[in-house]
């Protein structure tokens, strides 16, 4: 018994469609047609008022569409954690370039297109697409930021709820190209220093990031989490609503072979306010 499963037996008994569940819950029609085909994920919990919305209308409580959502999470990550999924990018390096600081926008344009979608290109567009997913994170629950966006992108606020789960869930079949409508309308200009390997960030809203990277591309992106992060990840009781700067810390923390735990009592320790006075 899976979340698609639990959710078409609540809608058949109590008589209702799909299209009444994705009105309730503010998204497409056809994204919970991929949810109840199996074809999607359910998004996970920590990242979504989704399930708070399903659960109104369902009668089933919050949590259990949750529990439901994590445990087939988790599934999915035992069976895809050693592969990744092929980079699909389409009109993205358009995209990409067009945001490239016009004084190397030349030379990086040359740099792409001399190996289709190599490292360097590989490097660029999913350090941006990790910017973007920072920002829409911090803006997650915030429905006037994303319908700002949606205004911007011309698209619907149900379509852009829809992309806006999809990326922070990060989805292991989504394309780089489902990103393109928040690559838009939040990365102002990026430049790359190819001496250096350092790519600044300039966003839409004024902030900057920073990225330097080390001389082997390919040895920095492929280096793997330990085994004992990897299980941490896994449980989401444990690393429920771990963010980008905590997962940094983790990375680096020194913690015995194996222990998940030793990661949950680090992250309730980032999270202690006798940290922050």
């Amino acid at each position: 018994m899976d979340f698609a499963y639990v959710v078409r037996q609540r809608l058949e008994k109590l008589g209702l469609g799909q299209r009444d569940l994705a009105s309730a819950s503010e998204v497409t029609e056809s994204y919970i047609s991929q949810l109840l085909g199996r074809k999607k994920l359910p998004p996970l919990p920590n990242r979504t008022d989704i399930y708070d919305k399903m659960s109104g209308l369902l009668g089933l409580p919050r949590e259990e569409l949750a529990r439901l959502a994590a445990l087939q999470h988790r599934d999915a990550i035992d069976r895809t954690w050693r592969g990744s999924a092929d980079a699909r990018f389409g009109s993205i390096r358009e995209l990409i370039l067009g945001k490239c600081n016009r004084r190397n926008q030349k030379q990086m344009r040359t740099l792409f297109e001399k190996d289709s979608f190599g490292e360097m290109e590989r490097l660029i567009t999913r350090t941006l697409v990790d910017v973007v997913r920072d920002e829409a994170r911090a803006h997650a629950r915030d429905e006037a930021w994303l319908r700002t966006i949606a205004e911007a992108s011309e698209q619907s606020y149900a379509k852009m709820r829809v992309r806006l789960i999809d990326l922070l869930d990060n989805d292991p079949t989504a394309s780089i190209g489902d990103f393109t409508l928040f690559i838009e309308p939040l990365i102002r200009l990026w430049t790359f220093d190819t001496e250096a390997f350092v790519l600044q960030v300039r966003l839409a809203s004024g902030l900057g990031r920073t990225f330097v990277f080390g001389e082997d591309v390919q040895q920095k992106t492929t280096t793997t989490d330990p085994a004992g992060l990897r299980a941490f990840l896994r449980d989401t009781r444990l690393s429920s609503g771990v963010t980008a700067e905590e997962m940094q810390v983790l990375r680096n923390a020194s913690v015995p072979s194996g222990n998940a735990v030793y990661y949950y009592r680090i992250l309730q320790n980032l999270r202690d306010p006798m940290n922050f006075r």
